[in-house]
Protein backbone atom coordinates (compact mmCIF):
# COMPACT_ATOMS: atom_id res chain seq x y z
CA UNK A 1 0.00 0.00 0.00
CA UNK A 2 1.87 3.12 -1.38
CA UNK A 3 0.05 6.34 0.63
CA UNK A 4 0.97 9.01 -1.92
CA UNK A 5 -1.17 7.19 -4.83
CA UNK A 6 -4.53 8.47 -4.55
CA UNK A 7 -6.07 5.14 -6.91
CA UNK A 8 -5.31 2.65 -4.26
CA UNK A 9 -8.41 1.54 -2.23
CA UNK A 10 -8.92 3.65 0.70
CA UNK A 11 -6.97 6.69 -0.40
CA UNK A 12 -9.25 8.64 -1.90
CA UNK A 13 -11.12 9.72 0.98
CA UNK A 14 -7.46 10.82 2.83
CA UNK A 15 -6.72 12.55 -0.22
CA UNK A 16 -10.10 14.30 -1.06
CA UNK A 17 -9.98 15.56 2.98
CA UNK A 18 -6.55 16.29 2.70
CA UNK A 19 -7.11 18.81 -0.56
CA UNK A 20 -10.49 19.84 1.38
CA UNK A 21 -8.52 21.14 3.96
CA UNK A 22 -6.34 23.10 1.72
CA UNK A 23 -8.43 24.49 -0.44
CA UNK A 24 -10.23 25.90 2.85
CA UNK A 25 -7.13 27.17 4.18
CA UNK A 26 -6.37 28.90 1.06
CA UNK A 27 -9.83 30.56 0.74
CA UNK A 28 -9.40 31.21 4.75
CA UNK A 29 -6.30 33.36 3.88
CA UNK A 30 -7.64 35.58 1.13
CA UNK A 31 -9.40 39.09 1.63
CA UNK A 32 -12.61 38.85 2.94
CA UNK A 33 -14.25 40.71 -0.43
CA UNK A 34 -11.79 40.95 -3.17
CA UNK A 35 -13.05 44.74 -4.15
CA UNK A 36 -12.59 45.59 -0.30
CA UNK A 37 -10.85 49.65 -0.04
CA UNK A 38 -10.85 51.08 2.77
CA UNK A 39 -13.58 54.14 2.78
CA UNK A 40 -12.19 57.23 1.89
CA UNK A 41 -13.89 61.23 1.50
CA UNK A 42 -16.48 60.26 -1.24
CA UNK A 43 -17.04 56.89 -0.82
CA UNK A 44 -20.49 55.49 -0.60
CA UNK A 45 -21.51 54.14 2.59
CA UNK A 46 -21.61 50.15 3.00
CA UNK A 47 -25.27 49.26 3.66
CA UNK A 48 -24.44 47.36 7.42
CA UNK A 49 -27.37 44.90 8.42
CA UNK A 50 -26.30 44.21 11.92
CA UNK A 51 -28.35 43.79 15.70
CA UNK A 52 -27.37 46.03 18.48
CA UNK A 53 -26.90 44.61 21.98
CA UNK A 54 -30.47 44.49 22.69
CA UNK A 55 -30.82 42.25 19.39
CA UNK A 56 -32.92 45.12 17.21
CA UNK A 57 -31.85 45.89 13.99
CA UNK A 58 -29.16 48.69 13.96
CA UNK A 59 -28.71 49.98 10.44
CA UNK A 60 -26.96 53.26 8.62
CA UNK A 61 -29.36 55.07 6.41
CA UNK A 62 -29.21 58.15 3.72
CA UNK A 63 -30.44 60.13 7.09
CA UNK A 64 -27.13 58.75 9.52
CA UNK A 65 -24.24 61.59 10.14
CA UNK A 66 -22.16 59.86 12.27
CA UNK A 67 -20.53 56.19 12.46
CA UNK A 68 -18.30 56.15 15.09
CA UNK A 69 -16.93 52.19 14.74
CA UNK A 70 -14.22 50.28 17.30
CA UNK A 71 -12.87 46.72 17.33
CA UNK A 72 -10.43 46.56 20.40
CA UNK A 73 -12.03 46.28 24.24
CA UNK A 74 -10.43 49.85 25.72
CA UNK A 75 -11.30 51.93 22.69
CA UNK A 76 -14.75 50.97 22.93
CA UNK A 77 -14.83 51.55 26.83
CA UNK A 78 -13.66 55.18 25.95
CA UNK A 79 -16.41 55.78 23.41
CA UNK A 80 -18.96 53.85 25.79
CA UNK A 81 -18.23 56.26 28.08
CA UNK A 82 -18.24 59.86 26.29
CA UNK A 83 -21.20 58.58 24.94
CA UNK A 84 -23.11 57.33 28.39
CA UNK A 85 -21.51 61.12 29.43
CA UNK A 86 -24.32 62.46 27.73
CA UNK A 87 -28.21 63.01 28.22
CA UNK A 88 -30.54 59.92 26.74
CA UNK A 89 -31.07 59.86 23.28
CA UNK A 90 -27.98 61.16 22.20
CA UNK A 91 -27.31 59.11 19.49
CA UNK A 92 -30.60 59.66 18.22
CA UNK A 93 -30.24 63.27 17.98
CA UNK A 94 -27.04 63.33 16.69
CA UNK A 95 -27.94 60.59 14.13
CA UNK A 96 -24.96 58.56 14.99
CA UNK A 97 -24.60 54.84 14.62
CA UNK A 98 -22.09 52.92 16.87
CA UNK A 99 -20.62 49.95 16.03
CA UNK A 100 -17.95 47.45 17.71
CA UNK A 101 -16.16 44.53 15.96
CA UNK A 102 -16.80 42.03 19.26
CA UNK A 103 -16.03 39.15 16.40
CA UNK A 104 -12.94 38.49 18.44
CA UNK A 105 -14.48 37.10 21.66
CA UNK A 106 -15.55 34.04 22.62
CA UNK A 107 -19.36 33.15 22.65
CA UNK A 108 -19.42 32.61 26.02
CA UNK A 109 -17.79 35.38 27.11
CA UNK A 110 -20.31 37.30 25.11
CA UNK A 111 -23.52 35.86 26.31
CA UNK A 112 -22.37 35.77 29.64
CA UNK A 113 -20.40 39.03 30.56
CA UNK A 114 -20.51 41.57 27.38
CA UNK A 115 -24.06 41.21 26.32
CA UNK A 116 -25.27 41.54 29.97
CA UNK A 117 -22.97 44.96 30.35
CA UNK A 118 -23.70 46.46 27.31
CA UNK A 119 -27.69 46.14 27.92
CA UNK A 120 -27.22 48.53 30.48
CA UNK A 121 -25.78 51.22 28.18
CA UNK A 122 -28.62 54.00 27.62
CA UNK A 123 -27.74 53.77 23.59
CA UNK A 124 -27.64 51.42 20.77
CA UNK A 125 -24.41 49.46 19.54
CA UNK A 126 -24.58 48.04 16.37
CA UNK A 127 -22.28 44.74 16.91
CA UNK A 128 -20.60 42.60 14.65
CA UNK A 129 -20.48 39.05 16.39
CA UNK A 130 -19.49 36.64 13.74
CA UNK A 131 -17.56 36.12 10.80
CA UNK A 132 -20.66 37.06 8.20
CA UNK A 133 -20.64 40.50 9.75
CA UNK A 134 -17.14 40.94 8.75
CA UNK A 135 -17.69 41.88 5.10
CA UNK A 136 -19.74 44.11 6.21
CA UNK A 137 -17.17 46.06 8.00
CA UNK A 138 -13.99 45.48 5.52
CA UNK A 139 -14.00 48.67 4.19
CA UNK A 140 -14.12 51.02 7.81
CA UNK A 141 -10.34 52.25 8.28
CA UNK A 142 -8.83 50.84 10.99
CA UNK A 143 -5.77 52.22 13.40
CA UNK A 144 -4.82 50.12 16.62
CA UNK A 145 -5.66 52.21 19.74
CA UNK A 146 -8.31 54.61 17.76
CA UNK A 147 -11.95 54.76 17.02
CA UNK A 148 -12.48 55.24 13.23
CA UNK A 149 -15.13 58.21 12.98
CA UNK A 150 -16.77 58.82 9.71
CA UNK A 151 -19.09 62.17 9.20
CA UNK A 152 -21.63 60.79 6.38
CA UNK A 153 -23.31 63.23 4.10
CA UNK A 154 -26.24 61.75 2.61
CA UNK A 155 -24.74 58.27 2.80
CA UNK A 156 -21.44 59.21 1.57
CA UNK A 157 -18.08 59.89 3.41
CA UNK A 158 -17.71 63.35 3.93
CA UNK A 159 -15.07 62.78 6.55
CA UNK A 160 -12.51 60.23 8.17
CA UNK A 161 -10.70 60.55 10.98
CA UNK A 162 -9.47 58.38 14.12
CA UNK A 163 -9.53 59.55 18.04
CA UNK A 164 -7.41 58.22 20.57
CA UNK A 165 -8.93 60.50 23.37
CA UNK A 166 -12.10 61.13 24.60
CA UNK A 167 -11.46 64.96 24.34
CA UNK A 168 -10.66 64.30 20.48
CA UNK A 169 -14.32 62.47 20.17
CA UNK A 170 -16.37 64.99 22.22
CA UNK A 171 -14.58 67.80 19.46
CA UNK A 172 -15.24 66.05 16.59
CA UNK A 173 -18.73 65.17 17.32
CA UNK A 174 -19.29 69.12 18.53
CA UNK A 175 -20.20 67.73 22.18
CA UNK A 176 -19.23 69.88 24.73
CA UNK A 177 -16.16 69.08 26.86
CA UNK A 178 -16.55 67.49 29.73
CA UNK A 179 -16.25 69.14 32.81
CA UNK A 180 -13.33 69.17 35.13
CA UNK A 181 -13.62 68.13 38.52
CA UNK A 182 -11.61 70.16 41.56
Amino acid sequence: MNPMNPRQPGMRAAWATTLTALICAVALSLPLRADAAPLTEGSAMPTLSLNDQHDKPAAVSSQTRWVVFTSEKPVSDMVSAVLAAEPAGVAERMRLVYVADISGMPALVTRMFALPKLRELPFPIALVREGAHLAQVADIPRVKGAATVLRLDNGRVAQVATVRLADELRTLLGLPAKPTTL
